[in-house]
């Protein structure tokens, strides 16, 4: 019954994602949804895209281990960095009216920051996209009492998503979000209060949890354990501000106001409702510990799905996984959209100059379908946790992509050359560290990458400039509007370049 409900909702879903695909007629309406997604809706898929498989399955796992302080990445991090993009760069990079994150970095600095962050970018997405498939691998294998290997869960999966994600686009993304959304938030919220029922009441869990140390937050005095905690905070908070998503659900935006809001809003809906897995996994070692202790050992990812099949009754069962389902979907199918788009506009685009935008519309739903394949296999080989592919994601666009972007955005002296050493600093202490250092570092890889990307940018911009800033592109609208309101005089030719 709970698998054919499962097929269920899976095709009506593809469905949803089909007609909104009617709405596509142009890579602006397939990359950012032609900029005409209201409030609801923005924020819905911001909520929805950052609620995915880590945050039902991975955080929950990793609590239970570690406590608050192990999950300080993500839902903390990971919900800052969607405020702070709200309030800091949400307005700004909205008004720019760019197609993607890539082309921040082109107008402000220069091709090859642009080729170099784009880069990172969408090598950052094969750990979230990777989660995402492994996680419907188990769910498929967990609702279906293992007829469905992981392997072929994974498959049937990837390639539904990318049925809707190829034709759709961004409206397919979006719309599909805001159904996903509301299944999430009542689907949670309804196993979440059988669960209670079942332990006598929330506050029994959260006072077990606090005699249990479990809800501690913040490192100790020791400097070794401040900086590890402050790395694992600044991994997700920064190193997913400078990401296509991100950028997509800003651009995607009616209004500036918009833009900024729903960015804020979808932010802090998701911090409150990454804390009910958390809740669900830590009731589950009140009603059943021996099923936890023993999952603890062999995959404490399936702790929850477990719980919910053996003692919720049917109807909560089809409330949970309709709710990790739409979870995993709404993120998966975004993640697959972002790089794509990116690289196809960054990349591939400036290599075949004079691309009609009919061309540019199909390279990118060709990218869109290679990066399904990509992903999907190195879900298949990869070895780590959700928690961790996520996590680990964010470290490659936090030491390349951040700090341009930042700098680039607030300091009018940031240079190309700057960019350029910022680039080259952080990713050359990152890997340093990653392949040479030792298994125990005093400073974690990705924060030394940071602080040596920061000190790139300054550097380089501060010294004497030996990598030239190139003019600025100007949109070809700017340029008539500019000639419109100042008429050159007559018998003169305006400059070849602009």
């Amino acid at each position: 019954m709970l698998l054919w409900f499962v097929i269920g909702y899976w095709v009506v879903s593809v469905a949803i994602g089909l007609w909104a695909a009617t709405r596509v007629h142009n890579t602006k309406d397939f990359a950012i949804a032609g900029r005409h997604l209201p409030f609801y809706m923005v924020t819905a898929t911001v909520f929805a895209t950052w609620f995915g498989s880590e945050t039902v399955l991975g955080i929950p796992a990793t609590f239970l281990k570690e406590g608050l302080n192990g999950v300080v990445a993500d839902p903390f991090g990971s919900s800052m960095c969607l405020i702070l993009v709200g309030l800091f760069f949400a307005a700004p990079l909205y008004k720019m009216n760019l197609l993607t994150i890539g082309d921040f970095y082109k107008r402000r600095y220069s091709r090859s920051v642009e080729v170099l962050t784009t880069i990172a970018i969408v090598i950052s997405y094969l750990g979230w996209v990777g989660a995402q498939i492994t996680a419907l691998g188990l769910v498929f294998n967990v609702v279906s009492g293992g007829e469905i290997s992981r392997l072929a869960g994974m498959w049937i999966g990837s390639v539904t998503i990318l049925v809707y994600t190829f034709f759709g686009g961004m409206w397919a993304v979006a719309i599909t979000d805001f159904v996903q959304m509301i299944i999430i938030v009542i689907g949670m919220l309804w196993i979440g209060n059988e669960v209670s029922g079942m332990v006598g009441g929330v506050d029994a869990v959260v006072l077990h949890a606090h005699q249990a140390g479990k809800l501690a937050f913040g490192p100790g005095p020791d400097l070794k354990e401040i900086i590890a905690f402050a790395a694992a905070l600044v991994t997700m908070m920064f190193g997913s501000i400078p990401q296509q998503d991100v950028f997509q659900r800003v651009q995607s935006s009616k209004t500036v106001r918009i833009a900024v809001w729903g960015s804020v809003l979808g932010g802090v809906l998701y911090f409150l409702f990454a804390f009910v897995p958390m809740f669900l996994a830590y009731s589950a070692t009140l009603i059943d510990p021996a099923m936890v202790n023993r999952l603890m050992e062999e995959d404490s990812q399936l702790i929850l799905p477990t719980l919910v099949l053996e003692k919720a009754p049917l109807f909560a069962q089809i409330m949970f996984f309709g709710a990790l389902l739409s979870a995993i979907k709404s993120c998966a199918s975004a993640t697959l959209l972002a790089p794509s788009v990116t690289f196809t506009e960054n990349i591939l685009r400036p290599m075949v100059p004079h691309m009609t935008d009919k061309k540019l519309l199909k390279s990118m739903r060709i990218v869109t379908l290679l990066f399904t394949l990509l992903v999907t296999l190195y879900a298949m080989y990869s070895k780590a946790s959700i928690f961790k592919m996520v996590e680990n994601a964010y470290q490659v666009t936090l030491v390349v992509a951040f700090v341009p972007l930042a700098f680039g955005v607030y300091w009018k002296r940031a240079t190309n050359q700057g960019a350029l050493m910022a680039i080259f600093f952080g990713l050359a202490v990152w890997l340093s560290l990653l392949i040479f250092g030792p298994d125990d570092p005093f400073m974690p890889a990705q924060f030394a990458g940071l602080l040596a990307s920061l000190a790139g940018m300054i550097i380089g911009s501060l010294m004497p400039q030996f990598v030239p800033h190139p003019l600025p592109e100007r949109p070809e609208h700017e340029f008539l509007h500019h000639h419109a309101a100042h008429p050159l005089p007559p018998g003169t030719r305006p400059h070849s370049h602009h």
